[in-house]
């Protein structure tokens, strides 16, 4: 989340934090803006709670209200309601770390082969495939005729039941039971079971 700054050390000497409210804010905020200064000492405790709650990292916490408090000092001149101050850095901090996390690096790795599922057996043969069609065919030929017009209706033309049932003149209750049992005689179909 931060970005390394480089700063020589005479640059940040005492003197620039002998005239700052707080040890992190600019030297010209003071200066410039006296209200600026003051509302950071005030608020800066519950700011920074705020911060830590859409950080896990306390470090990042402390530089993410840094840069809103930045934006917001930016901004002081513009601000008509001060009354609203908190609501604009709660704001400043939502918006900034939204920014952060759509710019997080994904890794992606390159490698010589895609990683391709293990195929299933007969699965990519059309043979096989019109094989097993087959069998499934023989299987619900030998089912009772309303339990193979049901079963059809159903898992063929893709009624529902209650369409199912309005077709064939029979009840809700009546299509689930009938598909329910004529599920039952294809599972134990021996010949399903070899193509399984």
């Amino acid at each position: 989340m931060t970005a390394p700054v480089c700063t020589s050390a005479s640059a940040a000497a005492a003197p620039a934090r002998q005239t700052l409210p707080h040890p992190r804010l600019a030297p010209a905020s003071a200066s410039l803006y006296p209200s600026f200064a003051s509302y950071v000492r005030a608020r800066h405790p519950a700011l920074l709670r705020t911060a830590r709650s859409l950080t896990a990292n306390p470090s990042d916490a402390e530089d993410l209200l840094q840069t809103a408090l930045a934006k917001t000092y930016v901004a002081w001149e513009r601000i008509e309601d001060h009354r609203a101050l908190d609501g604009y850095v709660r704001r400043a901090l939502l918006n900034t770390r939204t920014s952060q996390w759509r710019r997080r690096r994904v890794d992606e790795f390159a490698c010589d082969e895609l990683p391709e599922p293990e195929p299933r057996p007969g699965a990519d043969d059309p043979a096989e495939r019109q094989a097993l069609r087959d069998a499934m065919w023989r299987a619900i030929m030998r089912l009772p005729a309303r339990q193979r017009a049901m079963v059809v209706l159903r898992y063929y033309e893709d009624l529902s039941e209650a369409q199912t049932a309005e077709q064939l003149g029979v009840s809700v209750g009546t299509v689930k039971s009938a598909v329910s049992r004529a599920l039952g005689k294809l599972r134990e179909d021996p010949e399903l079971s070899l193509s399984r």
